[in-house]
């Protein structure tokens, strides 16, 4: 008579199993590529234009601008699409326009019913483009680009033979509660799909940042512009998988102190913010496979190795299973601690909100509706 499964021996199965998909993943990733500041080598004049969509921006927009106006001639057009502002970002803009005649505000209000509000602006950005450029780099306002930010994407896109790439921005962190949040969230990036430094073979490996993503611009044509992602909720995601899809040639890079970004003032923002977006649902994927991932390999150790030195339990294979799993926890964390410019000491303890955080993961996946800024998102639906 065949003995049923205990559900403690199930759960450390589980476990060995998808921790090993995870240890693999993250092998299979480490030695990735960076995007390195630009040789000497001379940049293709006026190739680039630049879009920002932006909604109630004016108090982070400004460095954003001033990086961007300190881009070489790569930089045919900054195109800031406003979708609505009532905070004076449109002054600010013009401000910035009076020193450039590179920057355009353009007005992109109302937003149509059924458009994500930053899809919207970036595809009336990219209507508003020259058709000259060989390029569109799309910024979010929150980003401060360096000096040389343009032409080393450049020259990482025409070394790779890449039809577009997007960065893994170096992140600024605000206070102490967001520098024990925030980590954790990232993280399950990590778990999810590895370590940022390569090409795409398959939309399933995809990662990608619409915070810095620069893409030719006749490849998104082909593929319809943003339309096709109007109601995602992870526009960019969802964006570099249909263009994998479609034959293109995609990466996903670290570059430094190249491109930096605050995301949110508080924890608060992060948590009702990114966690929207992070589990990345979309008509390819519905994500689960890979929260089961940052459940029960990222989240779960930790307390479940806890519980059982509570209940001085003798599971041996339990034990030495999560023993491992925090192990490789720890090294993430260690690792991870590159993605920041400065880390304030309660990041050491960002892998105690894994299990909110996991969570919370979870209730975003399964729930279809969803309001930012004002507007209802349905989710949509996997294939």
């Amino acid at each position: 008579m065949i003995q049923p499964i205990e559900p403690v021996n199930l759960l450390a199965a589980l476990q060995a199993l998808l921790g090993g998909r995870v240890l693999l993943r993250m092998a299979r990733t480490a030695a990735g590529s960076k995007i390195a500041p630009p040789t000497d080598q001379a940049a293709p004049h006026k190739c680039i234009s630049v879009v920002v969509p932006v909604l109630d921006e004016r108090r982070r927009l400004a460095p954003c601008l001033e990086g961007l106006l300190s881009q070489g001639c790569e930089v045919r057009e900054i195109l800031v699409v406003d979708g609505g502002s009532r905070d004076g970002t449109q002054t600010l803009v013009n401000s910035f326009a009076e020193r450039d005649q590179r920057v355009h505000l353009i007005d992109a209000s109302p937003v149509p019913e059924g458009w994500n509000g930053k899809a919207w602006g970036l595809q009336v950005g990219l209507d508003h483009s020259s058709s000259d450029s060989e390029w569109l780099l799309t910024i979010d306002a929150d980003v401060r680009p360096a000096r040389a930010l343009a032409v080393a994407l450049l020259q990482m896109a025409h070394s790779r033979e890449l039809d577009g790439l997007s960065v893994a921005t170096r992140q600024e962190l605000a206070d102490a509660a967001l520098g024990l949040l925030h980590p954790s969230l990232l993280t399950t990036l990590v778990y999810r799909y590895g370590i940022p430094g390569s090409e795409f073979d398959s939309w399933r490996e995809v990662q990608a940042n619409g915070q810095c993503f620069l893409v030719r611009r006749a490849a998104l044509l082909r593929y319809g512009g943003f339309g096709p992602v109007r109601a995602s909720l992870c526009e960019d995601i969802t964006l570099a998988r249909h263009l994998v899809i479609s034959g293109c040639r995609l990466g996903f890079y670290e570059a430094g102190d190249l491109a930096c970004v605050e995301m949110y003032q508080s924890w608060r923002e992060a948590w009702q913010g990114w966690t929207r977006s992070l589990p990345m649902r979309d008509q390819f994927s519905n994500g689960y496979g890979k929260l089961c991932e940052v459940t029960l390999v990222q989240a779960l150790p930790m307390p479940l190795l806890a519980l059982l030195a509570a209940l001085r339990s003798r599971r041996r294979a339990l034990l030495l299973i999560n023993v491992a799993l925090v192990a490789v926890r720890l090294g993430v964390l260690a690792g991870t601690a590159r993605a920041y410019r400065q880390r304030p000491w309660t990041y050491w303890l960002s892998p105690m909100c894994d299990l909110a955080v996991a969570a919370k993961l979870w209730s975003s996946a399964l729930r279809r509706r969803h309001f930012w800024r004002g507007r209802q998102l349905i989710q949509m639906r996997s294939l």
